[in-house]
């Protein structure tokens, strides 16, 4: 789950706890005012979702990274055993609670039921809902229009990606949106940021196994010199097997932020 709020740590701390043992992993930016929560299962992230409309008001809020919505995007993923279609469940369900409890109107991606203008089957993507919410698009569920607070929410179903950040040694952003575009594929989104002082090439690798960690810096590395890179949350264990290990402290890759570590760790 993708939070727009980054800066205040005892409304962070009161999110966590809200999430109890089911919390793997947050990762918080204070420069992009947004923060990741990485969770398991279905109570969580809507005692996460009902306390962050309560608290943050988006309204308030400036930072680096788009967003339309104060609980930016909740993403579902099939972990272990489970299947895309009980994602699919899993996000329908959620959404049709925060429309209903909430009053936030949810925009669905990944497969989309035949409701949402499609025969089974048909896919929308995160940055189809990002261009389009409330301009070509209409919400799937909740009002027409954004709650004054807290905006609306994309609500997903998908496979597993890495979110991944790469900072550029030279703070030039016309370069680094220029090695966004040069580099951007279907396994590879990409994004050119100013952060502060600094610019990042900010990633999103949507089959990390394919196009991992390692790929993505060779990629960048080849237009621009990479300060450091950064990885926002966990990785499966097989990106981890697929890249060699004495990478893995550069590219910011450790056995104990994989997903399947979190999990035994928290008793799973």
């Amino acid at each position: 789950m993708n939070l727009s709020e980054g800066r205040d740590l005892a409304v962070l701390a009161r999110l966590g706890d809200a999430s109890g043992r089911d919390l793997l992993d947050v990762h918080t930016d204070p420069d992009h005012h947004r923060s990741v929560f990485t969770m398991v299962g279905e109570q969580a992230p809507r005692a996460v979702a009902a306390l962050a409309v309560e608290l943050v008001d988006l309204r308030r809020h400036e930072g680096v990274h788009p967003r339309f919505g104060m609980v930016d995007v909740v993403p579902f993923v099939p972990l272990r055993d489970a299947v895309l279609a009980d994602a699919v469940r899993a996000r329908d369900d959620f959404a049709r609670w925060a429309a209903a409890t909430l009053d936030v109107p949810c925009f669905l991606y990944g497969p989309l039921p035949s409701r949402s203008g499609g025969p089974p089957g048909l896919e929308r993507t995160l940055p189809e809902v990002r261009r389009g919410a409330f301009r070509t698009l209409v919400p799937d569920l909740g009002p027409p229009v954004p709650h004054r607070s807290a905006g609306a929410m994309a609500v997903g179903a998908r496979p597993l990606l890495v979110a991944y950040n790469l900072w550029l040694t030279e703070p030039d952003l016309d370069r680094a949106r220029a090695i966004a575009t040069a580099i951007r594929s279907p396994q590879l989104r990409t994004l050119g940021l100013a952060v502060g002082d600094h610019v990042m090439v900010s990633c999103n690798l949507v089959d990390p196994v394919a196009l991992g960690p390692a790929q993505a810096w060779d990629q960048v590395a080849e237009h621009a010199a990479i300060a450091r890179a950064e990885l926002v949350g966990l990785v499966p264990e097989a990106v981890l097997r697929a890249t060699p290990e004495a990478r893995w402290a550069p590219l910011d890759l450790a056995p104990d932020r994989t997903i399947e570590a979190r999990l035994v760790a928290a008793g799973y």
